[in-house]
């Protein structure tokens, strides 16, 4: 449906409607629930140099309209993805997304490189909410220097579609973004978990082995609004936006604050149905208010 089509740099989706990393899998644990063919994208799970086998349990925690998660990018590595996951999943009638990360701005380099000959995976998602083990564990994304740094790195070496995934536990997240753009990303996708911590009062334990993690679901979504907007008004690439997406409404609120796409996370463990959900619905509302293609939602947010 050409109604539906938008673009992230040269990438073409189908429609606006992806799935977000950590959530998704690889796709194929959703087959059973959905059409994958129907989706504008997925975002595939969290993907490294090496293996890892990821943190301690307990590393997931139900919260208040959302959940904390600290599953540590447990991965068996790029090069099992390459060999034995990519011809599972390559082809699916829709773009798949590797979600690259590393510990150092070489960890990144080398990742993408072993990503640039696989014909069905378009672009990649640099994950630089991820620990910099040369600044000390500071995640690359909170600060402009190092989200610029790594960027450019992989710039250099990555010709197709690269978008990059913003961390929200900055002071200034326009700041990173303009940095980001700077470098040559063709897009940015915002925003990431939230830094969060639970505790059980009756073991006077937290709840997590990693003590705190990363808050995602609906909770989050008033603030990755925010950021969306905020992002939308400073730079020029496409954003892709999430955060508590939870059905249409929410899915048109992040794009009527400025976001090409939509990626689709904790509520896909609620629901695993609701991608499609969103996109009969993003028609439907189409349809209600005599739109005839979806780029006259984007960032149309009347002040």
């Amino acid at each position: 449906m050409d109604r539906l089509k938008v673009n992230i740099g040269n990438l073409e989706l189908q429609n606006p409607v992806t799935t977000a990393s950590g959530t998704f899998g690889y796709g194929t644990e959703y087959a059973d629930f959905i059409d994958l063919n129907r989706l504008g994208g997925i975002f595939v799970k969290g993907t490294t140099l090496e293996p890892r086998q990821g943190n301690d349990y307990p590393r997931m925690a139900e919260t208040p309209s959302g959940m904390l998660n600290s599953v540590g990018l447990q991965n068996k590595g790029v090069d099992y993805f390459a060999e034995h996951l990519y011809p599972t999943i390559k082809d699916y009638n829709t773009h798949i997304i590797v979600n690259v990360s590393g510990s150092t701005v070489e960890d990144y380099v080398k990742c993408t490189e072993r990503l640039v000959d696989l014909e069905k995976v378009p672009a990649i998602e640099l994950n630089i909410s991820c620990p910099n083990i040369k600044e000390g564990g500071m995640a690359f994304g909170t600060s402009w220097q190092s989200a610029a740094n790594v960027t450019k790195a992989v710039r250099k070496v990555y010709p197709k579609t690269l978008i990059v995934k913003l961390s929200p536990n900055v002071t200034d997240v326009t700041e990173i973004a303009r940095a980001i753009e700077d470098e040559g990303a063709d897009s940015v996708s915002l925003v990431n978990t939230f830094l969060g911590m639970a505790i059980d009062a009756e073991t006077r334990r937290p709840k997590l082995s990693t003590i705190t993690g990363g808050l995602s679901g609906p909770c989050i979504k008033p603030i990755a609004l925010r950021m969306v907007w905020q992002v939308y008004n400073a730079v020029k690439i496409p954003i892709i936006g999430m955060g508590g997406i939870c059905n249409t409404a929410d899915a048109i609120e992040f794009m009527l604050a400025g976001s090409t796409a939509i990626q689709i996370g904790t509520y896909n463990f609620i629901d695993p149905a609701i991608s499609m959900k969103v996109i009969d619905g993003i028609v439907d509302y189409m349809d209600r208010h005599n739109i005839k293609h979806v780029s006259e939602i984007i960032g149309k947010l009347n002040l």
